[in-house]
């Protein structure tokens, strides 16, 4: 596997050492637990579950939660720019399979707690587009399309479960009911199962140059994940495909299929910082990103109109 810049290696670090850590830890007010039921806390994954399901559905079937089970969107706007994608047999499967299973995730958060209408959700390719600029720091010719092929799809993926698996890892401690405690773990397992099979596919094409752009794919996850540190605000709680050895396992390896912490335990996220980083604004109460009109639920509500929460 090709070795990230020694420039990207001090950044890094640099970057670790100005937050005053180096695995994710931060004591700043931004990046404590909000205070929220249980209900709440897990109705606002759901906001995720919709992206991810209309994402892969859409991906690999070409049509979205309306056409497996409509009534779960609870009259929501479709998505915005979400189109079969140009797949080969075995990413197909994958993805058609990660599709529904996110049905079934909508379908068990809201029979345990009840449910929202689907948000209006940016899929366009526009969108990641702009994204995937932000992330290399530069306009991207041609424009990057996440639909053109496997590749870009997968890399599009990058940007998507591991969101919902750091935030689920920052729900469960601050539940109190057996009933969402065992939902929020059962979610857990399955979108960390879905995060290490994109992240390995990715990583056995780690030193592939991305066409045409010329630039590989481990750098292009690095790139995605330092932009999503940034967003959050909370110090290093992401991490590409190759990392510095002070951030790979036991300080002994450079190579990073599954993103942890010092202690090999995954990350975690509260909401304000996971809708800095979907909104694409570091901003938890300025929409944009995925969700142009901002995310549903009274957690995500409450940032957008404090007046009437």
């Amino acid at each position: 596997m090709a070795i990230i810049s020694l420039t990207f290696h001090i950044f890094v670090f640099l970057l670790a050492m100005e937050s005053g850590l180096i695995w994710g830890t931060n004591t700043s007010p931004c990046c404590e637990p909000v205070e929220a039921t249980d209900n709440d806390k897990i109705q606002f994954a759901l906001n995720l579950e919709f992206m991810e399901a209309e994402f892969f559905l859409r991906g690999a079937l070409g049509e979205g939660l309306d056409a497996i089970n409509s009534s779960l969107a609870e009259g929501g706007p479709p998505p915005i720019g979400a189109r079969k994608a140009n797949l080969d047999p075995l990413t197909h499967r994958i993805i058609e399979e990660f599709g529904y299973q996110e049905v079934g995730h909508i379908r068990a958060i809201i029979n345990t707690v009840g449910g929202f209408p689907r948000p209006l959700i940016d899929l366009s390719p526009q969108n990641f587009a702009k994204l995937f600029n932000k992330a290399v720091g530069f306009t991207l010719k041609p424009s990057f399309d996440p639909y053109a092929n496997s590749l870009n799809y997968l890399l599009a993926s990058y940007v998507i479960p591991y969101v919902g698996l750091v935030g689920y890892v920052g729900t469960i401690p601050g539940l109190t009911y057996y009933t969402t405690r065992r939902l929020a773990a059962s979610l857990l397992g399955v979108e960390s199962g879905q995060d290490a099979v994109i992240r390995t596919l990715l990583y056995e094409r780690g030193k592939e140059e991305v066409y045409p752009y010329g630039i590989t794919v481990e750098k292009f996850t690095n790139y995605i994940s330092t932009l999503r540190n940034e967003l959050a605000m909370c110090g290093i709680k992401d991490e590409g495909l190759r990392v510095p050895k002070k951030l790979g396992a036991e300080n002994r390896t450079t190579s990073n299929i599954l993103s942890a912490d010092a202690y090999s335990l995954s990350y975690a996220r509260t909401p304000p910082e996971i809708l800095r980083t979907v909104y694409g604004t570091g901003n938890e109460s300025r929409p944009g990103g995925f969700y142009p009109h901002g995310a549903n639920g009274n957690i995500a509500r409450s940032f957008l109109f404090p007046d009437k929460y």
